[in-house]
Formats: C-alpha cells, structure tokens, sequence
C-alpha cells in the first residue's frame, strides 16, 4: 500500500501550497497571483478563441473553488473572502455552489458569464454562458477524509458510484438540458478533473459533446513514462498492448459477447483539452497513452492499439471479479497540451497555479481515435 499511500498524500494539488501558510501570507498570494493574471491578460473579451485565455479562465474558475472551500473552512466571509476576485475579475458570478453530502464541503461551483455592457457590442461567440468547475483534493481536515475517499474510488474505478459524482452529474444534466450543451464548459483539476472528465464522457454518451479543461488529471498506470530509454519504453507498452487486447478478447469470448461495435466511437466526437506536467507522475502517463496509439499505427499494429486502448488491466480484473469498472482515463480522443517548463519539485507540477503563468514552453498535439 505504500504506492496507494504516496499518490494519496501526493495529491495534495495547489490547496497544499495555501494550506501550509498563515492567513496573512494566503491572502498576500492570492493577490500575487491575481496580479499575475492580471499582467498578462489585457483584451480577455475579444480574445476569447485564444488558447491561453481560455486555458487561463478555467484554470481561474477552478481555483476559485478551491479558494472558496477555503473561505468556508475559515469563515471569511464578505469583505473578508478571498474567492471572488477568481471569477469575478472575467466577469462571471458564482450562479450555484456544489456541496458534498457527507461532509458539506463546496466541491464544485456554476459559474455564469455577464460581461459588463460596455462590451455588448463585442462577439462572444467563443465565450461559454456557464463554466461548471470542480477542485481537487484539499488538504485540510474538514475535507481531506472525504477527498481522500474519492480519490480511493479513482483507484478503484469507482467514482461514477459516489454520492459526490452523482450531485456533479445530476448538476451536468441540468444545465446542459436547460442552455444546451454548447454554452457549458467543464474544469477541473486533479481529482475535479477526473470528476469532469467523466461527466464528460457520459454526456458524449447521449451525443452531447462538452467543451472541457482538464488539469492534471489522474491516469493509473505503471510509471513508464519515466523510463528514459525510449526502446525500453516502446517494448514495455507494445508489450503492455498485446497482453491488453489478448485479454479483452477471451473475455469478450468467455461473455459471449458478440457485439461488433466500437464503444469508443461513440466518445470519439467529444476532444477534450487535457493539460499536463511531464514532472507530475499522477498525470504525465497520458503523454505515452496517446503517442503509443500513433506508433502502433505506423508500425501497422493500429488494430491491437485500438482494442487495448479501450481497456485497463485492472478494469479487466475488476469485471473478471464481477465488480462494476469503468476506467475513468480511457479515452478515444484529445487535445493534449504538455507543460514543458522546468518544475521546482512535484507540488508546482501538479498545481494548478502552472496554468495562469504565462510563458510558458507548451507542446499541443490533437488525437483523433479513427
């Protein structure tokens, strides 16, 4: 459990960073880094097809979650709290907040957009009407038990059975059936990014394709992308690949399954934008998850890509069992954006902060599932 117990406490994202410091020194952050954003985000209405803005703006209503949990847990309120200037700065307004319900701490936030009107006569054809965000763990003890218990089910394959997935979704479906499914964006980070990911991936499910932002989102894998010899690596997921897909067809076989569509094309419409840190190990295996499947399909193996890539041995084992899975990070298609900068340590390549900061050296790549 040693492995389990690091990721857990790892997973403490950018919260760890305020948690560890006085009030005084929180709130001298938050400034610093609102001031940041600030600097280096002049023309956001007119600009809002660029990709640093919007990048920037969800990673902001993200932490305006996070900042606003906080708020609750120290009672600051008014005057005193610290969140709004996280949406309020872009021009939203915090329409709903989330709330778990078995511990009540905000998890999650509707944003709703309202430019001031003096940019009325500006498009905002790129702009969303709502933002739905979610936080990740928290390091903190009026809700660490509670994160720490999801964060369990994404090992598991689990969290589409929790309470707190449940109220995310219900909330999902509610909007989009409301505005439609083009004026809803989904964030998150860390374990909100797997909270939005699969949100995400069940409305695709019925034909609603959800513009989203993934941070740092978790992807349980062996470390292979840190090996550094890329021939060893390549052998080790053609390997990895081969004993996949040969398990999937014996228990595809042993179910009499006979069924010759691919569930994946179904999601395969919906490209998220998933952001991650190659120095981050909770995320950085979405980097060979994906240029795997191009050099499966160069080499002329593409077929047995395919059908791995749609599996995880451990979901394999857990339905072998006969226990519901569904393997959160599986996905047919993204716009991948890799952070390239040099981190200090893990805490600033997991942190949502890395997000906002401008500058820095980003390689993107679209994959497509065909």
């Amino acid at each position: 459990m040693v492995i389990l117990g690091s990721y857990l406490l790892d997973d403490n994202d950018i919260a760890t960073f305020f948690v560890s410091e006085s009030e005084e020194k929180e709130k001298e952050l938050n400034c610093t880094s609102l001031n940041q954003i600030y600097t280096n985000y002049t023309v956001v209405i007119r600009q809002r097809t660029n990709a640093h803005h919007r990048r920037s703006i969800a990673a902001s209503l993200v932490q305006g979650v996070y900042i606003v949990e906080r708020d609750r847990q120290q009672k600051r309120e008014g005057s005193q709290a610290l969140a709004p200037p996280w949406w309020e700065f872009f021009h939203f307004r915090m329409l709903r907040q989330l709330k778990d319900d078995a511990d009540f701490s905000i998890f999650g936030a509707i944003y709703e957009f309202k430019p001031p009107a003096s940019h009325s006569n500006l498009s905002t054809g790129g702009s969303p009407r709502y933002v739905i965000a979610f936080r990740g763990t928290l390091n903190k003890p009026d809700s660490l038990t509670r994160d720490l218990e999801l964060d369990v089910h994404i090992i598991r394959n689990g969290l589409h059975l929790t309470s707190r997935f449940e109220i995310a979704m219900q909330a999902v479906r509610n909007m989009v059936a409301a505005v439609g499914s083009s004026n809803v964006w989904l964030a998150g980070h860390s374990l909100g990014s797997a909270m939005a990911m699969l949100a995400g991936k069940t409305m695709a499910k019925t034909g609603n394709f959800l513009e989203s932002f993934l941070f740092n989102s978790p992807f349980l894998s062996a470390p292979i992308e840190r090996i550094k010899d890329k021939k060893v690596k390549h052998g080790i997921r053609i390997a990895g690949s081969v004993i996949t897909a040969g398990l999937a067809l014996a228990m595809k076989k042993n179910n009499h399954n006979n069924r010759s569509a691919d569930p994946f094309l179904a999601l395969s419409a919906w490209v998220p934008c998933i952001y991650v840190n190659p120095a981050d190990h909770i995320c950085s295996e979405y980097i060979g998850y994906f240029a795997h499947r191009k050099k499966m399909e160069e080499i002329g193996v593409g077929g047995i890509e395919r059908l791995a890539t749609q599996h995880s041995l451990g979901g394999l084992f857990m339905n072998a069992m006969g226990k519901e899975s569904e393997p959160i990070h599986l996905l047919p298609s993204a716009n991948l954006t890799v952070n390239l900068t040099p981190s200090q340590d893990f805490k600033q390549a997991h942190g949502i902060h890395q997000w906002w900061t401008p500058d820095l050296h980003l390689e993107s790549m679209l994959y497509k599932y065909k």
